[in-house]
C-alpha cells in the first residue's frame, strides 16, 4: 500500500500534544492549569504508534496516535491510520462488559487518529514485571474475566446473529492488520523472509528445520484458515503480556488495534502462550544464566500457577456466562427448555470448551514460534544478553511450541500442559 497522510493529519509532538489536548475544553477541566503548566513525555516503544503522557497540576491524560506506517521498521512500512478506529470501536465495545479492566476513553480523534484515555501509574508492562520476577496475584483471575466477558458477550451465544454480522461488518476492515498476523505468525517463520530474525548461528539449525517441516506448516496452516475464516467473537487480536499495565493489585488490557471478529482461541492462546515463554525465558535471567546458583524456580512455579488459573476461571467464567445469559441464537434457548435439553446443553457446555482449549494451544504455539524466528520478539528473551544461554531458552520453548501445533490432542487439560512444559524446561540441551 501507499504512504498515506489524509488532509488535517499530522504526526504528534511534544508541543503539539498540549495544543492537541488544550482544545478539548473537558481535558483542559481534568488537567487544571494552563497549557504551559503541563507536561508531556513520548513514551512509546512499541511497534507502531505514537504514545504521550500529559500530567497537569489536577491529573493527566494519555493520548495514543496511529502513524502512517509500522514504527519499528519505518516508511517503507505503509499502514493505515484507520487502526486507531478499530481500536477506539473496541475498546467501547469490551468496555461495556469489562469496566475498569481496560483503560477510560476520554476521546477520539477520527481526523487526527488519536486516542485520549486514562494514563495508568504506577502501573508497568506485565512482561518488564516477569522479567524482574514480581508476582501479580490478581492478574489471573482479571484476566481471565476479561477474556469470558468479551469472548461471550460479543458472540451469538449472547447476541442477536443480526447484531454480530453489523459488528463483524464494522471490524472486517481491519485488513492490514489481520495481514500482518497471517504473515507474521502464521506465515513468515516458515519460509525464508528478509523480516525474519534470529538467534544466530544458534539457532540455524532449528530455524532450517522449520521451515523443512511439512507436517508442521500445514498444522499452523489449519490455524491461520481459522484465524481469517472464523468469526466467533470481537478479539482482542495481540493479547499478550505487552498489552497488560497493572499492579499487583490492578490489571489493565491496553493497545487493541488488532481488534476484529475471529476464532476465541487466538485471544487465549495469546495469554497462554506468552507465559510460556516467560516461564522458559527465567532461566535465562538468573544471574548469569545459572539458575543453579540464583534459582527462579519459585517464581517459574508461579508462571505455570497463573496458566493454569487463567484457564480454570475462564473456563468455570465463560459456563458461568453461558447458563445465565445465554439468550443469543447460537443455542437458541427454546431448543432445550425441557430437562432433556438442559442436560444435553451442559454436556454440550463441556465438549464445546474441551474444543476450545484445544484451539488456544494451537494458537499458544504458533505465538510462541513468531515471537523467536519471525520479525517481533518479546523482551523476555530478547533481554537476555547471552546468545548462547538465550538460544537455549528458546530451543526449549521452540520444543514445547512444536508440540502445541502438532500434538495439541494430546493434552487434555490445562495442567497437561504445565506438566509438559515443566518436563521439558528440566530436559538437558
Amino acid at each position: 500500500m501507499q504512504l498515506q497522510t489524509p488532509e488535517g493529519y499530522h504526526p504528534l509532538d511534544e508541543a503539539g500534544v498540549k495544543a492537541f489536548v488544550a482544545a478539548l475544553p473537558s481535558m483542559s477541566q481534568r488537567l487544571g492549569g494552563e497549557p504551559t503548566a503541563w507536561s508531556v513525555g513520548e513514551v512509546g516503544d512499541g511497534n507502531l504508534n505514537l504514545v504521550f503522557l500529559v500530567d497537569g497540576p489536577d491529573g493527566s491524560c494519555c493520548v495514543k496516535q496511529s502513524l502512517p506506517y509500522v514504527r519499528l521498521v519505518g516508511p517503507d512500512w505503509p499502514m493505515p491510520l484507520e487502526r486507531a478506529f478499530f481500536e477506539h470501536e473496541c475498546m467501547v465495545d469490551h468496555g461495556r462488559h469489562v469496566g475498569r479492566l481496560i483503560p477510560e476513553v476520554y476521546h477520539y480523534d477520527p481526523e487526527m487518529f488519536a486516542i485520549v484515555m486514562e494514563k495508568l501509574s504506577p502501573h508497568i508492562i506485565m512482561r518488564q514485571g516477569m522479567i524482574n520476577g514480581v508476582v501479580y496475584p490478581k492478574f489471573a483471575s482479571d484476566i481471565a474475566e476479561y477474556c469470558a466477558q468479551t469472548l461471550f458477550k460479543t458472540s451469538t451465544l449472547y447476541l442477536p446473529a443480526e447484531e454480530v454480522k453489523q459488528r463483524v461488518a464494522v471490524f472486517a476492515g481491519n485488513t492490514e492488520l489481520c495481514r500482518i498476523t497471517e504473515d507474521l505468525i502464521f506465515t513468515d517463520p516458515y519460509r525464508q523472509n528478509e523480516r525474519n530474525r534470529w538467534t544466530s548461528p544458534q539457532l540455524d539449525p532449528v530455524k532450517a528445520a522449520f521451515e523443512a517441516d511439512s507436517e508442521l506448516k500445514l498444522a499452523i496452516s489449519r490455524l491461520k484458515l481459522k484465524f481469517m475464516g472464523s468469526t466467533e467473537a470481537l478479539l482482542h487480536g495481540d493479547l499478550h503480556t505487552g498489552s497488560v499495565m497493572l499492579t499487583p493489585d490492578d490489571t489493565r488490557i491496553i493497545d487493541p488495534e488488532f481488534a476484529f471478529y475471529g476464532p476465541r482461541g487466538f485471544d487465549l492462546g495469546a495469554v497462554i502462550g506468552n507465559l510460556l515463554i516467560n516461564y522458559f525465558a527465567q532461566d535465562g535471567h538468573a544471574a548469569e544464566g545459572r539458575p543453579s546458583e540464583t534459582p527462579r524456580a519459585e517464581y517459574q512455579a508461579w508462571v505455570l500457577e497463573t496458566v493454569e488459573a487463567f484457564w480454570t476461571g475462564f473456563r468455570a467464567r465463560f459456563i458461568e456466562f453461558w447458563e445465565a445469559e445465554g439468550t443469543g441464537d447460537g443455542y437458541p434457548h427454546d431448543l432445550f427448555a425441557d430437562e432433556a435439553g438442559r442436560s444435553a446443553l451442559a454436556e454440550e457446555r463441556e465438549r464445546f470448551m474441551d474444543v476450545l482449549l484445544h484451539d488456544a494451544l494451537g494458537f499458544a504455539g504458533a505465538k510462541m514460534i513468531r515471537r523467536i524466528l519471525g520479525l517481533a520478539h518479546n523482551i523476555d528473551l530478547e533481554w537476555i544478553e547471552d546468545p548462547d544461554i538465550r538460544a537455549k531458552c528458546e530451543r526449549k520453548c521452540l520444543s514445547l511450541a512444536r508440540e502445541l501445533v502438532l500434538e495439541t490432542g494430546s493434552f487434555n487439560d490445562i495442567t497437561a500442559v504445565t506438566r509438559r512444559a515443566r518436563e521439558v524446561a528440566a530436559a538437558a540441551g
